[in-house]
């Protein structure tokens, strides 16, 4: 038995509610995580109606690993260009990322050796409250879900 015979299925859903898009991005490459990383930071920080520089606990760190975790699967493993989309609604936050490969279901990485790969589903369920994914008819799409603890709120979002 090999170490990938230990990987498992990501539960196939959809997304929680029905929170509105606050912002997208393109990918063709791994070259554009880093500004996909700064965008999600002005968007979070956009939604809750705050400037950047104020901490908002850990989420946006959190989010932006899962984001380039997620977009890397994408991209190395999916059928680029990869879609992200952030939906929000003040303190909930979902993460969508979609690629064109609707052949392969995502797996999360079982008993496998260090630098063997296959650990972005893996951390993505770990940081966030819950994950998940789905076909459209067109892509196929991994969605993680985050939401600010109280301590973080205490500002209203913008409307």
């Amino acid at each position: 038995m090999s170490a990938d015979d230990h990987d498992g299925g990501l539960p196939a859903s959809r997304p929680p509610g029905h929170l509105p898009a606050v912002s997208d991005w393109t990918l063709d490459s791994a070259a554009e995580l880093s500004g996909l990383r700064a965008g999600i930071r002005r968007a979070i920080n956009g939604a809750v109606g705050r400037a950047e520089e104020v901490p908002l606990d850990d989420v946006p760190e959190h989010m932006c690993l899962v984001a380039t975790e997620l977009a890397t699967n994408g991209l190395e493993h999916g059928a680029p260009p990869v879609q992200v989309r952030l939906h929000a609604d003040g303190f909930t936050f979902v993460l969508d990322v979609a690629d064109r490969d609707l052949r392969d279901e995502p797996r999360v990485a079982g008993d496998r050796p260090p630098g063997r790969g296959g650990f972005g589903l893996a951390i993505a369920r770990r940081l966030a409250v819950d994950v998940g994914w789905y076909r459209s008819t067109e892509a196929k799409h991994v969605w993680a879900q985050f939401t600010l603890p109280e301590e973080a709120r205490a500002v209203e979002p913008r409307a």
